[in-house]
């Protein structure tokens, strides 16, 4: 099955937990990755990196350099993506696992990318995922998250972007990204608040 349909195929099964219809586009891509450094070795982490859109253009960009960990739900696609992506330490697991993963690897966050869905943002135990995504970032770390247009003014958008200004100290909302099917904006947020 190919990435696209295989992409539907896995939203129509479960569309709570994938969070798009198709493979996100290279323009997108690149907006979500702009904040990873082009030197030094960065600890980036992804969220939810489905069939690897974004993953492809984060090797490309780290190019051997730094710790790439991404944690998918999607079992499948977990392993599909370690096998296609050997310098990426893929993991099946929920994002709220990411600060016990990071302990286990006494590493800290310089990037996460996040393509997750937005009902995954969910507050837990009254705990929204953002707070942990800031509390796993080392003090100067950026978070990035894609959206699509039309569905920005949504409540879970709306809770996020709250989340996102309580979090971090500086949140910009990118301008739509035609490019990509559907079009699609991008939440870059840095600085922690609590580091």
């Amino acid at each position: 099955m190919g990435t696209a349909a295989g992409f539907l195929w896995e939203f129509v099964k479960s569309p709570t937990t994938t969070a798009a219809v198709g493979p996100s586009s290279r323009a997108l891509a690149e907006q979500m990755v702009a904040p990873i450094p082009h030197r030094g070795d960065p600890v980036v982490v992804e969220l939810g990196p489905g069939t690897g859109a974004f993953t492809e253009v984060i090797q490309r960009r780290l190019g051997g350099r730094g710790h790439h960990l991404a944690l998918e739900l999607n079992s499948r696609w977990a392993a599909q993506l370690g096998e296609r992506f050997p310098g990426v330490e893929s993991v099946c697991a929920n994002a709220r696992e990411l600060p016990a993963l990071l302990r286990e690897r006494e590493l800290r966050a310089d990037v996460v990318v996040s393509g997750l869905p937005w009902v995954a943002h969910a507050p837990v135990d009254g705990v929204p995922l953002i707070r942990l995504v800031a509390d796993s970032l080392a003090p100067g770390g950026a978070f990035t998250q894609f959206a699509y247009t039309w569905t920005r003014w949504a409540p879970p958008a709306r809770r996020q972007l709250a989340d996102l200004r309580a979090e971090f100290e500086e949140t910009v909302i990118s301008r739509t990204v035609w490019r990509n099917l559907p079009p699609a904006v991008v939440y870059l947020a840095r600085r922690p608040r609590r580091s």
